[in-house]
């Protein structure tokens, strides 16, 4: 199976994002991570999708999502050539004897701590799917009380920008 990761922008209207997500469920696709929000033009709004399968099956993904009427432009973020990130929460129980060790596993990864209780901490952390996966193995360790994650979300690398999509208004 292979992992595609597609920006899509899409005008920002009522009920796009129920038709983009209806979609992959009227056909049987499952996303993997869908993050949304609007561009630097509060007209459109750039979707940004995680998907696995097959190659046919990404392809018909693909050419599915051109078919809908509110999509703009749909770009594949490609390994190397884009960057992408995630943000995770993460609410760790903490007794005065893990609090340290904590503390040193949020250092080596650059997370920031957000919030601190009497029994726990409240640890903010940006970066690569594999930087977050690995940061919350070696918090497995201890008790995770709570976790949330944004979802993949990215750019194109180099000077190309939207302007042509977003500026025809």
């Amino acid at each position: 199976m292979k992992r595609i990761v597609l920006s899509i922008l899409v005008d920002n209207t009522a009920g796009v994002l129920s038709r983009v997500a209806g979609l992959f469920s009227r056909r049987g696709y499952n996303i993997d991570s869908l993050t949304v929000g609007e561009t630097q033009n509060p007209a459109i709004s750039r979707m940004t999708v995680l998907a696995h399968g097959e190659d046919q099956i990404l392809e018909q993904i693909r050419k599915q999502l051109n078919k809908l009427e509110d999509v703009r432009e749909i770009v594949e973020l490609l390994p190397g050539e884009s960057v992408t990130r995630e943000l995770i929460l993460v609410k760790v129980a903490a007794t005065d004897k893990e609090r340290q060790p904590i503390l040193s596993i949020a250092d080596i990864f650059r997370a920031k701590i957000v919030d601190v209780a009497v029994d726990s901490l409240m640890i903010e952390l940006t970066g690569n799917q594999n930087k977050i996966d690995a940061f919350i193995n070696l918090l497995g360790q201890y008790t995770i009380k709570e976790l949330v994650r944004t979802g993949i979300t990215g750019l194109a690398r180099g000077s190309g920008d939207i302007a042509d999509y977003i500026d025809d208004d």
